[in-house]
């Protein structure tokens, strides 16, 4: 018998040792598209935003790869607030 069969698949990640990556990915994964979203809405390029930032365009690049998990909660928020939206980060 199927001793997984009724698990959900947050007992596997855990299982498996990898629930906090696979968070962590997700999380900036949503982050990277929403930023992208306000960027397309506000109708700015990326490199108006590096400006705006007063940083490179390969730094914004990296803030809007969904893959790149090395942005500072400090980038997002002025990243966030340049595009006239706000960070809000919980711990539950």
């Amino acid at each position: 018998m199927n001793s997984n069969i009724g698990s959900s698949f947050d007992d596997f990640l855990e299982e498996e040792g990898i629930s906090a990556e696979v968070e962590a990915g997700a999380v900036k994964k949503i982050i990277s598209y929403q930023l992208q979203d306000a960027l397309d809405k506000e109708k700015l390029t990326k490199t108006e935003l590096a400006q705006k930032l007063d940083t490179s365009r390969a730094a914004v690049n990296r803030l809007l790869d969904p893959d790149n998990y090395s942005v500072t909660l400090n980038t997002l928020v002025k990243a966030a607030s340049v595009l006239g939206r706000h960070v809000s980060v919980a711990i539950r």
